[in-house]
């Protein structure tokens, strides 16, 4: 059976619908960065998801290739993530889509090397006929984070952030957000089939002790 990141790292991709504290552990990631609303259709959000699936599956289908990653073994493609920043504003303001930056993001297992990366790019390239310079293979290390599972839509998770703050600031912590920590999003539901008020997202926040 194919190793799947969601059932087997369960804290990170399935807290509860009530906040918590996690130490989140350094992970890799393909990204790709951009700016604006990611609503607009045919906009660079969009592009940028094309691209960083196109090299996900290239590498989860490897074993199917001529090419082998050493230690490689067969996954489930992780799901999409989302580091999210608006110039002057600590968190983000769900009122000025228009106005966000974006780091978009697929978890890849640690078996991928820079080599491999390399090989997937030209891989995916090669096959889709679509530049893909823009994905880049990254670690991000985000620590002390407070966490909550939001259901419903993403307009709506402004109740769920005050409850995270909330329950960080009663244990000691405050929000600690910075160029290298940013408000995060994990999402498990697809947006174009599921029912807005049932969709599950997981909202990740950096803290500090105060």
């Amino acid at each position: 059976m194919a190793f799947d990141f969601k059932k087997e790292y369960r804290d990170l991709y399935q807290p509860k619908a009530k906040p918590s504290i996690i130490e989140v552990p350094a992970m890799r990631f393909l990204a790709v960065e951009g700016e604006g609303d990611p609503n607009d259709a045919g906009g660079a959000y969009q592009h940028a998801l094309e691209l960083l699936y196109g090299v996900a599956y290239t590498l989860k289908m490897s074993y199917k290739t001529d090419y082998a990653i050493d230690g490689f073994f067969q996954y489930v493609v992780p799901p999409l993530e989302g580091f999210w920043w608006q110039p002057g504003v600590e968190g983000v303001d769900y009122t000025d889509k228009a106005g966000f930056h974006w780091l978009s993001v697929i978890r890849v297992p640690e078996f991928v090397s820079e080599r491999d990366f390399d090989w997937a790019i030209g891989a995916a390239t090669a096959k889709k006929k679509l530049d893909f310079s823009p994905v880049r293979l990254i670690e991000v290390d985000e620590g002390l984070c407070v966490q909550c599972m939001h259901v419903g839509p993403y307009d709506n998770e402004p109740a769920t952030v005050d409850a995270m703050h909330a329950l960080a600031e009663a244990q000691g912590f405050v929000p600690d957000f910075s160029d290298a920590r940013r408000h995060h999003e994990i999402y498990l539901s697809d947006p174009r089939k599921a029912d807005p008020a049932k969709m599950k997202t997981v909202v990740r926040h950096p803290i500090r002790k105060a």
